[in-house]
């Protein structure tokens, strides 16, 4: 598998954060969805990194710089032809690298809190991340989970 930063200009990786985006919103109300769009995805604060397996998109994380010790987990997503093949796990693995080699203190992340999230969460959970309050501009909200990991 191959990781690298992408502009998000090629149609492949636009049309995947299309599906993701479509898919929280079955998964989630409009006001609990906080995922990035393409042009949330390419402000100056947010590293966007697609995953590639022969050629083909396998899953995509973001990192985004809340400040100089705070870094955020946004847009982990896996192609459902590479689900089960360690694709996250690697791609969560090069955003930690990415947080430390920043110098980054913590690290945090917001989920869903249903069922459709439970692979998610338990991702995170073994990775040593552990359940906290909103942070940055997040809200208390029935719909999702926060999570943290010091680095």
């Amino acid at each position: 598998m191959t990781i690298t930063v992408d502009d998000l200009s090629g149609p492949e990786i636009r049309a995947f954060i299309g599906e993701h985006l479509a898919n929280m919103a079955e998964s989630s109300p409009p006001e609990s969805i906080h995922a990035l769009n393409v042009d949330g995805l390419r402000q100056p604060d947010v590293t966007f990194w697609s995953a590639w397996i022969d050629g083909e998109l396998a899953g995509c994380g973001a990192l985004k710089e809340l400040n100089r010790e705070h870094g955020e987990v946004k847009s982990m997503r896996t192609a459902i032809p590479h689900r089960g093949k360690g694709v996250a796990k690697q791609m969560l693995a090069h955003i930690l690298e990415e947080a430390v080699r920043r110098g980054y203190q913590r690290i945090s992340l917001e989920t869903g809190s249903m069922e459709a999230f439970a692979p998610a969460r338990k991702l995170y959970e073994s990775f040593g991340f552990t359940y906290c309050d909103p942070f940055a501009d997040y809200v208390e909200d029935p719909n999702s989970v926060f999570m943290t990991k010091l680095l």
